[in-house]
């Protein structure tokens, strides 16, 4: 069996280059919780896509959404010295996780549940992060969001999705579907999601069933955590793998990823 070769494209905190696919810049949030039962893994939100969604219509996933203009804006100027793509990523996602559950990471203080709902309100209005900390007092620190994980397809109008940590321990809980883009919220373990989806309770994308995996290996976030240091993250780009025995979609072995291939033909791609 050849190896299959992968494409090749600028680190993590730059942008596609010119050359490469026209791809649509992302962030996605895996929000930790301490779970209920002592001793069990940490829980993990996700949420479910409403079907008439264009991609992932109906999977189970985590929070996130397109990086925005107005994300970039407030990136300059909360986090001036670290590069836009990566900053502006952290600010999509806290943006899209307020908007998409009702819960705001990266927070420098807690806060009363009814501002959080509040916050959400005024966001939900203006549609930009900016306004919202102005008028509500809050102050950011986007760059405590873990660094996770880098994905993008090889082609035009692709999500190209960095994926961030978050830890809410015993913090805020209070969570709420949006109701247009999603239709429901959930809290389970890596190894309940996956679970889950074996059973066909949960539809999942395929990167989101490798993240899954790769997360079921933590026992908390503490071990993530050591986990990231141990590897740089790169943008990983899935290919298809012409074997014997048909094709699959693979990706690469150096990520931190126990399971690197499936058949494409069970392979839910977007």
């Amino acid at each position: 069996m050849t190896r299959p070769t992968f494409p090749i494209s600028p680190p993590s905190d730059e942008a596609m280059a010119d050359d490469g696919p026209q791809v649509i810049p992302a962030a996605t949030v895996v929000v930790f919780r301490d779970n209920p039962r002592p001793g069990a893994p940490p829980q993990l939100l996700l949420l479910e896509r409403a079907a008439t969604m264009r991609f992932a219509a109906g999977a189970a996933v985590f929070p996130g959404g397109r990086v925005d203009p107005a994300d970039r804006a407030l990136a300059a100027h909360l986090l001036p010295d670290m590069p836009i793509e990566m900053s502006a990523a952290r600010i999509a996602a806290i943006r899209e996780t307020l908007e998409e559950t009702g819960l705001l990471v990266a927070g420098c203080a807690p806060l009363d549940p009814q501002a959080v709902r509040e916050g959400r309100a005024r966001l939900l209005e203006t549609g930009a992060l900016a306004p919202v900390l102005e008028c509500m007092g809050w102050q950011l620190a986007p760059e405590r969001l873990a660094f996770f994980a880098h994905w993008c397809p090889w082609q035009d109008k692709a999500f190209d999705t960095r994926f961030f940590l978050a830890n809410l321990g015993t913090g805020q809980v209070e969570i709420a579907v949006d109701a247009t883009e999603n239709t429901r919220l959930f809290w389970a373990s890596a190894s309940e999601a996956l679970a889950m989806a074996e059973r066909g309770e949960i539809a999942v994308i395929f990167p989101t069933l490798r993240n899954l995996e790769r997360l079921a290996r933590f026992a908390s976030h503490e071990e993530a955590l050591a986990d990231l240091a141990r590897r740089a993250v790169r943008r990983i780009h899935p290919v298809i793998d012409k074997r014997a025995d048909g094709p699959w979609l693979t990706i690469p072995d150096d990520q931190g990823y126990p399971v690197t291939a499936q058949p494409l033909a069970t392979a839910r791609r977007g």
